[in-house]
Order: C-alpha cells, then structure tokens, then sequence
C-alpha cells in the first residue's frame, strides 16, 4: 500500500472515521485538489474512480468529516455547499464572474485566540469571504467592467 494512502488512513483513524475505500478516496480528492469543489464537483470525480459511488456516500462522508472538523463548509454564493480541507482560520474570495474560491491570507482581529468582543459575546470561529472579479477575470479580454 502506497505512503499517501496510509498517510489518509492514519488521519481518519485519528479522529475515529472508519477508513473506507470510499471515504479514503473522497479525502484524497479533497486534499489533492484545493479548489473548493461542491458535492456535483466531487461526485463528477468520483464516478470516473468509483463508478458505483452514490451522491448520498458523498453527501454522508463529507457530513461526517465536517463534524470531525476535516473539511469546511462554505456557503458563499447562497446556493450551494462547497467543502475546503484547509479547516485552519482563514478568509476567502469568491469571483462573481468565473464563480472560483480562493483562500486568502489576512490578518483577523478575532481569530484562533477566541477573544471576546465588546458585546461580550464568546466569538468561537469566523467565516469572513470577499466578492468580487478574480485577477484573471479582470484581464480576460471580453471582460466588460
């Protein structure tokens, strides 16, 4: 068994997910391809691997190993869930034209340190995302700002 597959089963079997052939796929997917996908993404990708493999497997995996904190879900566009492995703190951007979600570094006030803001409200997590044009969208050359 090659290192990268058990590298994934050591990381479900760390946060107590049965590593399934299914589930190690899925993870492996998510991991080698950090564009944020959505579950028909996924499920696109995995039919080519997995030709039997249900959207309810996806939609079960992917639920699971958001309770496991393995992957994120985001909601940027109002309709529909996209997943990013990257579970540490961070910002994200989302292009109204080519519909692409990118991470972007910047500095929160509020962060990993679980401060407390004026209100005195326990601030436990942050989702903060940006919407706008994409650097490549903005020089594509049909592209009418």
């Amino acid at each position: 068994m090659n290192t990268a597959v058990n590298n994934t089963k050591n990381i479900l079997l760390s946060k107590g997910i049965t590593p399934t052939f299914q589930r190690i796929v899925i993870y492996e997917f998510l991991d080698q391809n950090r564009i944020h996908p959505n579950v028909d993404t996924i499920f696109a990708m995995m039919t080519k691997q997995i030709p039997t493999i249900s959207r309810t497997t996806i939609y079960n995996t992917l639920n699971l190993f958001m309770e496991k904190n393995l992957v994120s879900g985001l909601s940027l566009n109002g309709n529909e869930m996209n997943f990013d492995i990257n579970t540490h703190p961070h910002h994200h951007f989302y292009c109204t034209i080519c519909k692409k979600i990118t991470d972007i570094e910047i500095t929160c006030p509020i962060g990993k340190n679980k401060l407390k803001n004026p209100s005195n409200h326990l601030i436990q997590e942050v989702h903060g995302y940006f919407k706008g044009i994409c650097k490549d969208c903005l020089s594509a050359p049909s592209l009418d700002k």
